[in-house]
């Protein structure tokens, strides 16, 4: 019978045939903690009696959430970190490099075929590189510090198969929020979501990165793109040496499901709070009211997505009844945007433009609502009191979306802009 990714990746990591619902004890090629996870993982490893880390190079720490620090606390907690870091030789990027997950890809912590996991729910979205990848708790994550393995049960798979060609101005955010809709927020629960077809054979890796970033959005254990010469680009320029990109499912593979999609007539796409799996077509909701609007977020805060909102912005500013934040997910991505001359065009524009960092994606350091307050996002989650207040709501779209609502001061269309 034959074998799916997936199965195909915990297979050749085993040294023995493995189907969906195994449950196998596997070395992990990367471990990546941050700076609201990574104490407590740090903490476990010591309960378990860790003394050193299985191997340092494997370890990807870094700062993200609450950067600069915001408070005393956060200060404590990366302090302890940078402490832990130095002692065990593991190299920490610290707060220099931006969001953990684009920072993860960007620097090769990540190839076909591997198995990555960290203490962040959206380590999916290492999957773009044809990887294994999924978020664990932080107790698991001490567990790894200290053995370098893990026990998994190894999940069935989705195949996703979308054919068709984007419309102006509609591209992967919508369509993954479109998916999340169609499936719903517990529909893949447990499951890997593998993404198919030529939509995704065309789709650039910031595409990827997107659609697998909110597999988790459905309960989905990871979301995983097959590596083909798009991936073998992107990766090798990272990491030379990486191999696996020859890594795919068996035609007569079994899935759990095999669910088909049509972009062709796609329309850009919004969820509503509270929830992501809420979501609707733009016109639905267009004339809401918005008080904020954050693009970035390791969602969509790619170079590509700064670049289609420079692109709706046009010549235009930004409505002054509306906060406009910008956020590169990294270092890289900043200077991209920035060599490009889309910084100040978005500052000129009334845009506050940050340093790389999660920003006010979870709450936790700045960009917060007050109550009543309405955000339109490009993150991945609009749960109720996830950017600031419980009585506030969020709704998440695409980067034109968010842009074209930006000058218009409420949820627009961004193909009538």
């Amino acid at each position: 019978m034959g074998a799916t990714l997936v199965e195909k990746i915990f297979s050749a990591r085993c040294g023995r045939e493995i189907e969906a619902g195994d449950v196998v004890m596997a070395a992990v090629d990367r471990a990546m903690i941050h700076d609201i996870t990574g104490p407590l993982a740090i903490q476990k490893f010591r309960e378990m009696g860790g003394e050193r880390v299985f191997d340092p190079a494997r370890v990807v720490m870094l700062f993200d959430h609450q950067v600069p620090a915001d408070s005393i606390q956060a200060a404590e907690n990366q302090k302890f970190m940078r402490e832990f870091a130095l002692r065990q030789g593991i190299h920490n990027y610290d707060l220099r490099e931006g969001v953990c997950h684009q920072v993860v890809l960007e620097k090769g912590h990540a190839a076909p075929g591997e198995i990555v996991v960290g203490s962040d729910s959206h380590t999916c979205m290492y999957g773009a590189a044809g990887a294994f990848a999924t978020g664990i708790g932080s107790t698991d994550m001490g567990f790894v510090l200290k053995f370098g393995a893990l026990y998994f049960r190894v999940p069935d798979s989705i195949r996703v198969e979308v054919n068709g060609a984007f419309a102006p101005r509609v591209g992967a955010k919508d369509l993954i929020l479109s998916i999340a809709g169609d499936i719903g927020a517990d529909g893949a629960t447990y499951q890997a979501l593998e993404f198919t077809g030529r939509t995704f054979r065309s789709m650039p890796m910031a595409g990827r990165m997107t659609c697998c970033n909110m597999a988790i959005e459905m309960g989905a254990k990871a979301g995983i793109v097959p590596p083909d010469g798009i991936t073998r680009e992107y990766v090798q320029a990272r990491r030379p040496d990486a191999t696996g990109f020859d890594l795919a499912s068996d035609g007569d593979a079994t899935y759990a499901e095999w669910r088909e999609y049509d972009v062709a007539d796609l329309l850009p796409q919004v969820a509503v709070p509270h929830n992501v799996d809420h979501v609707v077509g733009v016109d639905e909701v267009a004339g809401t009211h918005i008080d904020q609007v954050f693009i970035g977020s390791c969602t969509n805060g790619r170079y590509e997505d700064f670049a289609e909102a420079a692109e709706v912005l046009g010549d235009r500013k930004f409505s002054d009844e509306v906060r406009v934040i910008l956020i590169p997910a990294s270092k890289e991505e900043y200077l991209k945007t920035l060599r490009a001359g889309l910084i100040e065009r978005f500052v000129e524009a009334g845009a506050l433009v940050e340093a790389p960092c999660c920003g006010p994606c979870m709450g936790g350091a700045f960009g917060l609502l007050a109550p009543g307050e309405v955000s339109l996002s490009t993150s991945n989650r609009n749960f109720r009191g996830r950017q600031g207040s419980t009585e506030a709501g969020v709704y998440l779209c695409s980067a034109a979306t968010a842009a074209a609502s930006a000058v218009t001061g409420e949820i627009t269309d961004p193909r009538e802009v």
